[in-house]
């Protein structure tokens, strides 16, 4: 087995926590671009995001109207949007199925369909 040298470790989730994974390649680079933004944030939104995804927060709710359902592969799912701070404009929107939160939607900004 070779060994590749300086290759990062993923964190490992416990049990009980949630795995996340990306629903879209625009997902992946807006978390690439807020990682290089608010890396401590967006660090906490990952500890948040594995444990608690579903609890309902001042920065963690499901969205409502047109916008709180998304469908994938025919299923409908909630749509639940993260604040990573309390005053920046950065949103990340997800669903989640089974023990799995989808990134769905990555904003760096507040996206214009919430304003």
């Amino acid at each position: 087995m070779g060994r590749k040298r300086d290759e990062l470790v993923p964190r490992p989730t416990k049990k009980v926590e949630y795995e996340i994974r990306f629903a879209t390649a625009n997902a992946q680079k807006g978390w690439q671009d807020l990682k290089a933004s608010i890396r401590n944030p967006l660090a906490d939104t990952w500890d948040f995001l594995t444990r608690t995804p579903l609890e309902k927060t001042p920065t963690n709710y499901p969205l409502r109207g047109q916008l709180g359902t998304v469908t994938r592969d025919g299923r409908a799912y909630e749509r639940w949007q993260h604040k990573p701070t309390q005053q920046g404009g950065a949103r990340v929107w997800f669903y989640v199925e089974d023990r799995i939160v989808y990134l769905e939607q990555v904003h760096t900004h507040h996206p214009n369909e919430t304003k």
